[in-house]
């Protein structure tokens, strides 16, 4: 993982450097809209490499911004000088209460190389997610205390009790990361994938949790409905220079997107576009009616790198849910801590 030291020193050179602001040509400035991607053996557009999508593009705009996609490069310079003063401030640590996440040193907050959108989401225009549909389940977790709710636990981070793992958020239980759940988004460390491509195979490797997704190209359809798994199935083809992924069949243990509705009712659309020699875009568009009034796309801007995928070993299943579950039994006074044992009751 990369730690937060894309200072605005950086931002600044970029800027200075070859920057000529097209912004309704794509999510970079410096994205030539004449580009052609470089092809497959097998006459495809290449997407094959191993990218980077950290971002301190928010998901949604900010509400003065209204409709505009770009900020100018003076706006990020600005921007990003503030959040690195920020960091330097302070280590970066919960404050619910409880013993706190990673601090700064571990957190990739900042691109590779400079993103002018104003928002990830792109549409609904104002660039603000779309009304929750009254009645759909809701629930966010967090690294502070546990909250309201029943099993089965669809949150990433946190959990409902401790009585045993099915209490705990699914990236706890290691079944599907935090920023690697489809679809995948930045968030604090590992933002990280890998793509490949045969002629009628495309595999999306998230470095978190190590979530391989195999998409069939060009097949006839999707595996049938009663057959669900937690990433879904994912059919693909090609229009133009641009891959669509079509994810449906998900499970009903996670949730639709950002702490709302159940992943069973959720059609994903992704959108892979080669943009530049080092960029790819990365184009999402999530889809349940029962969930959302309205579908939400958004854009990620991902940055090719020279630096590997790391095994993800998950010590919070290892190790971690022992430790959790074992804590509150102390804590109940029903474990004997000392001793490795239970503590009869009298």
């Amino acid at each position: 993982m990369k730690k937060q030291t894309f200072l605005s020193a950086a931002i600044a050179a970029a800027v200075a450097g070859s920057f000529a602001l097209s912004a309704m040509d794509s999510t970079l400035a410096q994205t030539d809209p004449n580009y052609k991607a470089p092809r497959t053996e097998w006459g495809t557009p290449d997407l094959r490499g191993v990218f980077n999508f950290s971002s301190n593009t928010p998901l949604e705009r900010p509400r003065e911004y209204g409709d505009r996609q770009f900020y100018t490069p003076e706006e990020v310079m600005a921007r990003d000088q503030r959040a690195a003063e920020e960091a330097a401030a302070g280590d970066g640590n919960s404050s619910q209460g409880g013993v706190g996440g990673y601090n700064q040193f571990w957190v990739e907050g900042l691109p590779i190389d400079l993103n002018l959108r104003t928002s990830m989401l792109i549409y609904p225009e104002n660039g603000r997610m779309p009304s929750r549909v009254e009645g759909a389940p809701m629930a966010f977790g967090g690294l502070g205390p546990d909250y309201n709710g029943t099993r089965p636990v669809r949150v990433a981070v946190g959990g409902i009790a401790k009585d045993g793992p099915e209490d705990r958020g699914i990236s706890e239980r290691c079944l599907l990361g935090f920023n690697s759940v489809p679809p995948f988004m930045p968030s604090m460390y590992n933002n990280n994938v890998q793509l490949f491509q045969t002629e009628d195979h495309f595999v999306i490797f998230n470095e978190m949790i190590h979530e391989a997704r195999i998409v069939r190209l060009n097949a006839d359809g999707h595996i049938p409905e009663n057959i669900t798994q937690w990433t879904g199935d994912s059919i693909g083809h090609w229009e133009g220079d641009t891959l669509v992924v079509e994810t449906k069949n998900f499970n009903y243990k996670s949730q639709t997107f950002r702490g709302v509705g159940v992943s069973s009712d959720k059609t994903l659309i992704e959108k892979f576009t080669r943009r530049g020699d080092k960029v790819v875009d990365y184009e999402f568009t999530v889809i349940d009616p029962k969930s959302y009034t309205d579908k939400l796309t958004a854009v990620v801007a991902m940055f090719q790198t020279e630096d590997e995928i790391f095994e993800y070993a998950c010590h919070e299943g290892n190790y971690g849910m022992v430790n959790i579950l074992q804590g509150q039994r102390v804590e109940d006074g029903t474990w004997d801590y000392e001793n490795s044992r239970a503590i009869q009751p009298q």
